[in-house]
């Protein structure tokens, strides 16, 4: 489990780097491009690109702060700032997506100019960019690290922004619809502010001590009642420290004429095997412990 952590994590890192080097680079060329065209199409993708740049970057931040080893402060460590990570990508992604409403409404009163073919060629440029860089995070853990999700979100609302773009420019070209050019914008802001909302939602979840995703409370509850010698339980807290890292502590009331160690064993082999639960702390009761909590969850 380690090793396939230690890896998972490294390969992340890497892919944050690349990602971040690629974008940055292409960033540039496009607010540039956006400017001598005059494409809010392009100039939002290129503010988004910005965001994308930010963004990998505090993601990669988070990850080599995540390797800082926990300490008498921090006796977690500081993986968590991988969340906090998430949370300012996703609010990020959210106020991107207000901008744009607001300038492409500006730009359906008031249309301006635009310079098509330079357009479509930056925009080309960047939707190539864009596959490139989500492949590279696909690889990465983005199903259960909420930091790298929310990067690769990032990045896959700048592919559907080239994608917006590319349409506008060939619209324009063909049949001079300016219209086209803010209409792509409010496209991808929509999807860029349910991307944002999303991120934001699941990593308000975490630092809320919310349980994990994968797994329900009742369930868990039901699995520990069902060991033999085991009475009730109670105070039962299940949480999540960062994306794969979730915590689990309860009392359990237990017989007197218990094997309290092979219990022990037993739960904690059960929780990480079903649930995915590797660091639980668990104490054990005799029957006398009963009391009014008994079978709450605190």
């Amino acid at each position: 489990m380690g090793h396939n952590h230690g890896h998972s994590h490294h390969a992340n890192k890497k892919a944050l780097l690349i990602s971040f080097i690629l974008i940055s680079l292409f960033m540039i060329i496009e607010v540039i491009g956006g400017v001598l065209t005059n494409s809010l199409a392009l100039l939002s993708d290129a503010g988004h690109m910005l965001s994308d740049a930010a963004a990998l970057g505090l993601s990669l931040l988070a990850f080599k702060l995540g390797e800082k080893k926990a300490d008498t402060a921090k006796t977690f460590g500081y993986k968590r700032f991988e969340i906090l990570a998430a949370f300012l990508n996703g609010i990020t992604l959210m106020a991107i997506s207000a901008y744009i409403f607001y300038e492409a409404f500006h730009r359906f009163v008031d249309p301006p100019k635009v310079a098509s073919i330079g357009m479509l060629s930056i925009a080309s440029i960047g939707l190539f960019v864009n596959i490139i860089v989500a492949f590279i995070l696909m690889r990465g853990d983005t199903s259960d690290n909420l930091n790298l999700r929310s990067a690769f979100l990032h990045v896959l609302g700048d592919l559907l922004g080239s994608v917006g773009a590319i349409l506008a420019a060939l619209l324009i070209l063909i049949f001079d619809w300016s219209f086209a050019d803010p209409i792509a914008s409010v496209i991808v802001a929509v999807l860029v502010l349910i991307s944002g909302w999303r991120v934001t939602r699941d990593s308000v979840h975490v630092l809320m001590e919310g349980h994990p995703a994968h797994v329900k409370v009742s369930e868990v509850r039901e699995c520990l009642k069902n060991f033999n010698g085991v009475v009730s339980i109670h105070d039962l807290h299940i949480w999540t420290i960062t994306s794969d890292f979730p915590t689990l502590t309860c009392h359990l009331v237990v017989n007197d004429d218990v094997d309290r160690d092979k219990l022990l064993q037993n739960v904690t082999d059960r929780l990480k095997d079903e649930f995915g639960i590797h660091h639980s702390t668990i104490q054990l009761e005799g029957p006398p412990m009963i009391h009014r909590h008994d079978d709450t969850c605190n």
